[in-house]
């Protein structure tokens, strides 16, 4: 039976805001750098390739940042195991703030050659690091204060943040890429989203600085002296189910906002203000139905919807697809809409589930690196694997849609294989008086 124990937090909306906004800076962080490869960074610091291989090159620098996230999670989550789940919120907002900001200084090819894609490549390095200790500590940190018949609900409010900064970021670059022209935003435009990074990192500090640190981690008397190592000996079953499952929903949210992006600028030839805002419409209704899964999950537990979400995108990226090489911006958005909506019916849910998955001593190692290897799955080939299938296919890349399908297919199996965790509710009836 699971821990039914309900810990009342000061201010749970206080606490699950102060979240929020931590994870939501730290995604636009990491957002920005994508949808800056898929628009400008190519040319720009991959000036010698064609254009495809320029998209191609920057894509690959984005997915370096995935392959930190891991290694990320392993480092901060030792800190929060032995020392607590508050110091890894306030240290990965540094890593990832200072190194988003040192993105925006970095000199372009023509100026320092081939020492600025390597510096591109170190500093996206550090930004992954820093998002692989972010998703961990502020999850964990609201789950373990959340009443828990209303878990999910309470850690689906950061979950949010993803949404948020995917909108801030993409934001910032349509206002930009709408009002400047190609030379400006080529020299200097596309670096403003990157500086203006550092304020929202302070930004970001001042709202956690005040939060408490997690009851559950308190209780802790034996903790775990090297969390890895016992993640590894004891719970790599675990590990590994759970970056399976969650890698379809990485492959599905990446390919919408970073691969159809590239493919639908350069290939169809629909402009980056249409792109943008069909991408960021479909984020503003992903967002706002994110509670409405949480709910869901509360009410009738996290394998049945994240199961749910996973049938619904092998059955949707095909129609997707489809929708996306017509050009039609109607239909584009509906096509990504779909596939959004199936990311957001598992994603609503993982922050609970994989808090409930993991014991207490070793949870935010195991969750965050179950989390993140999830995200070196699906997240950091997709782009590279979808442009290099759509230059191979036809007017229809059905190639993408066959290897998202795919994707979605494992990673059902995985959840299915993955037990319950809602809390048993207990009801204790009081014994009827005896008959006098």
């Amino acid at each position: 039976m699971h821990d039914v124990r309900t810990v009342r937090a000061p201010s749970m909306l206080r606490l699950a805001s102060a979240s929020l906004a931590g994870t939501a800076i730290e995604f636009y962080d990491f957002f920005v750098y994508g949808t800056a490869a898929a628009l400008i960074l190519g040319p720009l610091f991959f000036p010698t390739f064609s254009s495809a291989a320029g998209t191609l090159a920057a894509f690959g620098t984005f997915g370096v940042g995935f392959v930190a996230r891991p290694l990320g999670s392993v480092l901060f989550g030792h800190i929060g195991d032995r020392h607590g789940r508050r110091p890894v919120l306030i240290g990965s907002l540094l890593l990832t703030g200072a190194s988003t900001v040192a993105v925006g200084c970095v000199p372009t090819y023509d100026t320092i050659g081939v020492t600025a894609p390597v510096l591109l490549l170190v500093l996206r390095f550090l930004q992954g690091l820093g998002l692989g200790g972010e998703w961990g500590g502020a999850v964990l940190l609201t789950a373990e204060h959340a009443p828990a018949e209303r878990r999910v609900l309470w850690t689906s409010v950061p979950q949010v943040g993803p949404s948020l900064g995917f909108l801030l970021a993409n934001g910032v670059m349509l206002a930009l890429s709408a009002t400047l022209s190609d030379a400006q935003f080529a020299s200097w435009g596309w670096r403003v989203p990157f500086w203006a990074a550092g304020l929202l990192a302070l930004a970001g500090l001042w709202l956690r600085s005040s939060l408490a640190e997690s009851p559950r981690f308190l209780e802790i008397d034996d903790r775990a002296r090297v969390p890895l190592a016992e993640v590894v000996r004891d719970h790599w079953r675990l590990v590994l189910l759970t970056a399976g499952a969650l890698a379809a929903g990485y492959a599905i949210f990446y390919a919408v906002t970073t691969w159809s992006l590239a493919y639908g600028t350069e290939r169809l030839g629909v402009s980056r203000t249409v792109m943008l805002t069909c991408i960021m419409a479909a984020v503003v209704v992903l967002g706002a139905l994110t509670p409405l899964a949480a709910l869901l999950a509360d009410r009738f537990g996290r394998r049945p919807v994240c199961l749910a979400g996973c049938a619904g995108a092998a059955l949707w990226m095909f129609p997707m697809v489809a929708l996306l090489a017509t050009g039609a911006p109607l239909l584009m958005f509906l096509g990504i809409l779909g596939a959004m909506l199936a990311f957001i019916t598992m994603f609503a849910v993982v922050a609970a589930y994989l808090s409930e998955l993991y014991e207490p001593r070793v949870r935010c190692t195991g969750a965050a690196v179950g989390y993140n290897l999830g995200g070196v799955l699906g997240g950091a080939l997709t782009p590279i694997v979808a442009t290099t299938l759509a230059e191979q296919g036809g007017p229809v890349p059905w190639g993408v849609a066959a290897y998202l399908t795919g994707i979605a297919l494992l990673s059902l199996g995985c959840f299915a294989l993955l037990p319950e965790t809602r809390p048993v509710r207990v009801r204790v009836t009081e014994p009827e008086p005896a008959p006098g």
